[in-house]
């Protein structure tokens, strides 16, 4: 539901589920969206034990029945859902940040959320499907992030991408790009059967409680954490300290002298950590703003930017039509330019 509520907006919700209600109707995005922070915490946090065993490690393939994991994850969780409302309701936005603080989120890499894949069909990672399994040979990494990372000596360079005549070169996005002309996905990621999927890291976390410290919701040093994602960023994928020290000790990354505010210091880095987890960094960019995208000649926002949410689907005007034309009219227009309840700024 967190998902939904934050790519379409209003959804159905309290009737969604309901076998006898054939045509739901749609619930606002703030009722969704509060609705899903009281269940984390009257539904989910409050019920664990702590101390007590889980589900067997056969049975919980994340954390082996580790509750303490789990009530991180949960506390993790709540941690990102506040921030998100960091523009639109800062007051509840601090209340919340601070609660999952104390409830205890993750403190190191070993506390990461991930999905483990096996190596055969159909238990393989979905990346390995779409490029391997598919057999197609037509997805390039686009130059806005390749550029970006070059200009950066971005250590993580090698991990996220292959080498063309000793260069990384991006593809035009939204173009048709020759795909012997650009490099592709790293074999770590493209050719890896078991890649895992990480749904939720420890550098996401220290990205988060940077960003908290700047807008006065905690206290802390801003500059630690956010030193501390990118370093442990860069290790989740194959680096080095040494790596990241370096990595930090330029000008054009290091948090007293990277360009912009602290939006555009945090904005920017995270964009680029949270490669191959699109989803999120769609999420991050839409809230803060940063880095500056800007969207292929031919898509079809009218902004020049890339999308803010997600159009409903057809099928829902063919089964649901009253309801998702009321839904339409109370989010302001069902066009990929319209701003959710969170996206403020």
């Amino acid at each position: 539901y967190y998902v939904l509520v934050t790519s379409f907006g209003d959804i159905p919700y309290t009737e969604a589920l309901d076998i006898d209600v054939l045509n739901p109707t749609f619930n606002t995005q703030e009722e969704v969206f509060n609705d899903l922070l009281d269940r984390l915490d009257n539904n989910v946090i409050s019920k664990f034990v702590t101390g007590e065993i889980g589900f067997s490690a056969s049975e919980d393939i994340v954390y082996n029945g580790d509750i303490e994991q789990w009530v991180k994850f949960a506390n993790s969780l709540k941690l990102q859902m506040g921030m998100l409302l960091a523009d639109s309701d800062p007051a509840k936005a601090q209340t919340v940040v601070n609660s999952a603080i104390e409830g205890g989120v993750f403190t190191s890499a070993s506390d990461n959320m991930k999905i483990a894949f096996e190596s055969a069909a159909p238990y393989t990672n979905p990346v390995y499907a779409a490029l391997v399994l598919s057999g197609r040979d037509d997805y390039v990494p686009t130059n806005t992030i390749v550029d970006m990372m070059g200009s950066l000596n971005d250590p993580r360079r090698d991990d996220y991408f292959t080498l063309l005549n000793s260069e990384y070169v991006g593809g035009l996005p939204g173009e048709l790009n020759s795909f012997a002309r650009y490099s592709h996905v790293s074999d770590k990621i493209g050719k890896d059967p078991t890649l895992e999927a990480p749904l939720m890291t420890y550098y996401d976390v220290e990205f988060l409680l940077a960003e908290a410290v700047e807008r006065g919701f905690i206290t802390g040093d801003a500059a630690e954490h956010y030193n501390n994602a990118i370093t442990a960023s860069i290790i989740y994928w194959g680096g080095t300290n040494v790596e990241a020290d370096s990595y930090l000790g330029q000008a054009s990354v290091a948090y007293a002298t990277a360009e912009g505010d602290f939006k555009e210091k945090i904005g920017t880095q995270k964009w680029l950590a949270l490669y191959n987890r699109g989803y999120e960094s769609w999420t991050e960019w839409r809230r803060l703003d940063y880095p500056i995208l800007v969207a292929p000649e031919d898509a079809k926002t009218t902004n020049n930017l890339p999308p803010f949410r997600i159009t409903y689907p057809d099928v829902e005007l063919t089964l649901n039509e009253a309801n998702l034309k009321a839904a339409i009219s109370n989010i302001g227009g069902d066009e990929l330019e319209t701003k959710l309840f969170w996206d403020k700024l």
